[in-house]
Parts: structure tokens; C-alpha cells; sequence
């Protein structure tokens, strides 16, 4: 698996923009997916440009909740890839674009062969779990359901190695203890307890950062 960062709250590179919202794409089992797109349209494309990302590689999308950080730049990217997959969360209003809309119940779904959504948690939220060759990544949005109850729900598939995304204000860091990688970005609130708790694991975000495992 490799994944990118491609809106972030903190950037990396000097020619790619920062925002406050999320967007990554993810590289696996010969599919690659946009997950989340960040608040602005325009800056997304703009640093998936730079990073040498071309929409139409983007096979699908996947958006973890409807928050404009999140959903934001859909419409714009719908724009310029044309339609294809979006799956989005149980709840969560029809996007502006001509996409193959489809919505994520409360019951984890499989994506395509090695990818599965965790379903949609807390009637909000869902995440995205990557199978690996040992275990599985998790990546996620805010974490608004918890982020112990988006690794327990990808337990279903693997045992979690990696947690990717946001955190929101989370601080059972104990659901942390053996990841071998926890890259905290966008809204994530403790990530200096986090780094200080986990300083093997920890990974820090920002557009531009790839990530392979």
C-alpha cells in the first residue's frame, strides 16, 4: 500500500498548499482511491498537480463524513475526472456532480478485493480498511465515532498496524498500543501526547507525505 497526502491542515513542500481539511490517496490491490477532498476544489487539484497525481488515475472515491472539510472539493474533482464510484456515508446528502453515488449502511462493505469500508459508525462516520500483508491500515477522517471504535470495527478484516487521519480530541491512547505506524493529521488535537506515548510508531502528516507499507 502507499499513500499520499494531498490536503492537510500543514504542508510538507513548499509549492503544495495547506487548509484545514483532509484528503489522501491510497494505492493498493491495483486500485487507487481518493479518500476525502478536502475543503477546497481548486487546492486539491492544485496539489494533486504537483504531486504528480492525475485525476483520472483515481479509480474511486471514498468520503468519510459529510463535513465540508471533508466533501468540500468533490464537486470540483467530479468536475474534472468525470463520474465514477463515490462512497459515501450512511446519512450523508447527495454531492453536487454526475457520479455513481452510493451510500455505506451501518454494516461493513466491501469496496474491491483487498479494500473495505468499516461501515457507517456513530450514524456519521466510516473508514477506510486496507488489507496489507499482515494485517490491515486504517484511515480516517476526524474519528468522530472514536478512533477505538474504528480499529475495533476493522478488527473484522485484520488485526490494525497503521492508523492514518484525523483524531479529533481522541485520548484513549491506550486503543494505540501496537500499531506499528500512527500518522495523526487534520483535526487531530494531542498529537504531541501522541508522538511522546508512540515515538516508534508516530509518522507526522502534512501534504506530501507518502507513506508505503
Amino acid at each position: 500500500m502507499r499513500l499520499t497526502i494531498v490536503y492537510d491542515n500543514t504542508t510538507r513542500r513548499d509549492d503544495c498548499g495547506a487548509d484545514w481539511g483532509f484528503s489522501c490517496v491510497v494505492e493498493a490491490h491495483g486500485r487507487r482511491l481518493l479518500f476525502d477532498t478536502g475543503t477546497k476544489g481548486e487546492l486539491l487539484l492544485a496539489n494533486m498537480s504537483t504531486l504528480g497525481i492525475e485525476p483520472a488515475s483515481i479509480d474511486e472515491v471514498v468520503i468519510s463524513h459529510e463535513h465540508f472539510d471533508h466533501l468540500g472539493g468533490l464537486p470540483a474533482f467530479i468536475d474534472r475526472r468525470g463520474s465514477l464510484p463515490v462512497h459515501l456515508p450512511r446519512g450523508c446528502p447527495k454531492p453536487a456532480g454526475d457520479a455513481g453515488f452510493s451510500w455505506v449502511n451501518h454494516q461493513a462493505v466491501e469496496l474491491a478485493t483487498g479494500l473495505q469500508s468499516t461501515g457507517t459508525l456513530g450514524g456519521i462516520e466510516q473508514g477506510l480498511v486496507v488489507e496489507l500483508e499482515r494485517g490491515v491500515a486504517v484511515i480516517v477522517g476526524c474519528s468522530h465515532p472514536g478512533a477505538d471504535n474504528l480499529l475495533e470495527a476493522a478488527r473484522a478484516v485484520g488485526e490494525p498496524q497503521a492508523l492514518i487521519g484525523g483524531l479529533h480530541g481522541f485520548r484513549r491512547l491506550g486503543a494505540l498500543k501496537g500499531l506499528k505506524l500512527v500518522c495523526p493529521t487534520h483535526c487531530t488535537v494531542f498529537k504531541g501526547r501522541i508522538r511522546h506515548s508512540f515515538p516508534t510508531a508516530y509518522r507526522a502528516g502534512g501534504v506530501g507525505t507518502v507513506i508505503d507499507l
